[in-house]
């Protein structure tokens, strides 16, 4: 017992820094570290749609992107596997905390999820 040595790989990180999530752990793939963060689901409008501020309403099935910057998280969605992000409309408001980011994105996938109608 007395020869052993000290694990000299042992793990450095501190607890603070193995605990904490990669800020980029729930962003989109394809997203690098310098895009705003954001979260994503895919949805499905319900029979009204989502009302968009560039091409007005879209349905059916989306994925919805939350993305927080500048002090203000804003809602897009996307037809599934598509390239264009529409900017959903009353889908911007401040945000102080960006730590909120993740309550305000499963707020939104509940208000706008609706693959019942």
């Amino acid at each position: 017992m007395g020869d052993q040595k000290p694990d000299t790989e042992a793990d450095t990180t501190s607890p603070t820094e193995a605990d904490a999530p990669s800020p980029a752990a729930a962003d989109p793939p394809g997203r690098t570290a310098a895009d705003p963060p954001s979260r994503t689901a895919d949805i499905v409008a319900g029979p009204g749609g989502v009302m968009t501020d560039e091409v007005g309403v879209v349905t059916g099935e989306l994925t919805l992107r939350t993305e927080y910057a500048d002090g203000q998280v804003t809602l897009h969605v996307q037809y599934r596997e598509a390239d264009e992000w529409y900017v959903v409309t009353g889908g911007r408001a401040p945000l102080a905390d960006p730590a909120a980011l993740d309550a305000v994105h499963t707020i939104a996938v509940g208000l706008l999820d609706r693959p019942e109608g």
